[in-house]
């Protein structure tokens, strides 16, 4: 993120320093203007940056935060995955690091939010492929067997009496959301669901967890259920 912006503000620099070549003919005070106008933008940059940094460092609300992770969603993380590809960064790994940063800045918000306005969003692989109770649309289907991580999600849900729901996709996600209409949602997904569910959920905070996938994308994935546990008590009121 710190390149992306030194990039910015040198093209910035470049967008003045070639005008100006053409501005004095025209004016000889049109340089000096346009050169304030440049610098007022590479500051908001420089201090957009910074201020970026020191909030997912302390994870504290500092200033601005919402706001910030709409910029960094709508505008910082398309440029830096053209960054990546650029110079060899394969784009898991910096859907990894946004989705932490995402996680810094909700954290910093300090939510706290009631246990009937949290969902709870999982992919259907999370269930074992050949098990013939699909809980897809309804949880509690599940007998509890034990054989995949559906038994000990459920149960947490349970105690903490919070909506959970197992969709096939990103469309049924999107349409359990505005059924259910949570003011936070704790999304398990890979890199590539995670983002671009944190994407269109924005403005409504999202803290996603990664699952693990030991036979491969998309079959009998695996999540770590204490992390889930852990972000649930950062939350709830």
């Amino acid at each position: 993120m710190g390149v992306t912006c030194l990039l910015i503000v040198g093209a910035i620099y470049l967008l003045w320093w070639i005008p100006t070549k053409g501005l004095a003919n025209i004016h000889p005070e049109l340089p000096r203007i346009a050169g304030l106008i440049f610098a007022v933008l590479s500051s908001i940059a420089l201090f957009g940056t910074l201020l970026l940094v020191l909030t997912t460092a302390l994870s504290k609300d500092i200033l601005f935060t919402r706001f910030m992770r709409g910029v960094v969603i709508k505008f910082l993380l398309p440029v830096i995955e053209l960054m990546g590809k650029l110079i060899g960064i394969s784009k898991d790994t910096i859907r990894q690091s946004f989705i932490a940063m995402n996680n810094s800045l909700v954290a910093s918000q300090r939510l706290q939010v009631r246990p009937d306005r949290v969902l709870i969003l999982l992919p259907h692989c999370l269930q074992l492929f050949d098990c013939e109770i699909k809980v897809t649309g309804d949880i509690n289907k599940c007998v509890r067997c034990g054989r995949c991580d559906i038994k000990g999600l459920a149960e947490l849900a349970q105690r903490y009496n919070i909506d959970i729901s197992v969709a096939t996709g990103g469309t049924l996600a999107r349409k359990v959301i505005i059924e259910k209409r949570p003011k936070l949602v704790v999304a398990v997904a890979c890199e590539r669901d995670l983002t671009s569910g944190i994407k269109d959920c924005y403005p409504l905070p999202v803290i996603g967890i990664l699952n693990n996938r030991p036979f491969g994308p998309c079959i009998n994935t695996k999540v770590d259920v204490a992390k889930i546990d852990e972000a649930l008590r950062t939350v709830l009121a």
